[in-house]
């Protein structure tokens, strides 16, 4: 099995911790330039400094803030500019605040697609140039199970996923003949800090301990655990390699068969 990614190069968003930064490593293990994208210099520095170099890799970084979808095109378009291109696609941006649907604004619904599905279709339209000419392109989107089935109490992210989601599905159409795969890869509870402050968002309104919280999420989980960051990001990353070439438009829980429905 092919899982060689020497030579190529991935930009992965929303890489300075949790399952982003996971998936920069396992692609980083497999011999990939990693540029990693977020907004603040100093932990991208950090996360660079720490990604390895199997393939005497010289890893870097782009900073933008995906709340302003100018920085992201800025940022990329000027990447480009100078001869640069990506492979490999990680979308992966933090979900919008929890509450249900009725009650979030309509300015919370725009921020919310502005981070997740207009940041990611700039990136994809300044990076599937280069991979159409070299026949080869990975789009991986780090969404949400929410896409299977909706969420209580996250309305705007149920909804801005499930349009990712179907955004994706039809790309992977568009892009395949030219050898690109758009794939999403559905996380569910991973221990990072968004479902801390889920944990302890829900541990506040139901008057418990964050510990109970906790155990009253694993008990919906068949593994009767939380997954971690590292087991998401190996899934990532194998979506990436030439192994999966023939692995096309999907959605991909990583959840502990969490998810019931097929």
């Amino acid at each position: 099995m092919n899982l060689d990614l020497t030579d190529k190069t991935a930009v992965v968003c929303g890489s300075t911790q949790g399952i982003g930064y996971a998936s920069a490593i396992e692609l980083a293990e497999l011999g990939a330039t990693v540029i990693l994208m977020a907004r603040n210099e100093q932990s991208l520095k950090e996360a660079v400094s720490n990604l390895p170099t199997p393939a005497n890799q010289s890893h870097g970084y782009l900073i933008a803030d995906f709340s302003d979808p100018s920085q992201v095109e800025n940022q990329i378009n000027d990447w480009v500019a100078v001869g640069n291109h990506a492979d490999i696609l990680v979308n992966n941006t933090g979900g919008p605040p929890a509450a249900p649907a009725m009650d979030a604004t309509v300015e919370e619904f725009r921020i919310g697609f502005n981070n997740h599905l207009i940041c990611n279709h700039i990136l994809v339209q300044a990076l599937v140039p280069a991979m159409k000419e070299h026949r080869f392109g990975r789009i991986i989107n780090i969404i949400s199970t929410s896409v299977k089935t909706p969420i209580p109490g996250l309305g705007v992210s149920n909804t801005t996923r499930g349009a990712v989601a179907s955004w994706a599905k039809t790309l992977a159409g568009e892009l395949a003949p030219f050898g690109i795969t758009v794939n999403n890869m559905l996380p569910g509870m991973c221990w990072t800090g968004r479902l801390e402050s889920l944990i302890n968002g829900r541990a506040e309104k139901q008057g418990i301990s964050a510990d109970a919280v906790a155990d009253q999420m694993k008990a919906t989980i068949p593994a009767a655990r939380f997954g971690e960051p590292a087991e998401l990001g190996a899934v990532v990353a194998f979506l990436a390699t030439p192994a999966a070439s023939y692995v096309n438009g999907i959605n991909i829980p990583v959840d502990g068969g969490r998810t019931q429905c097929l």
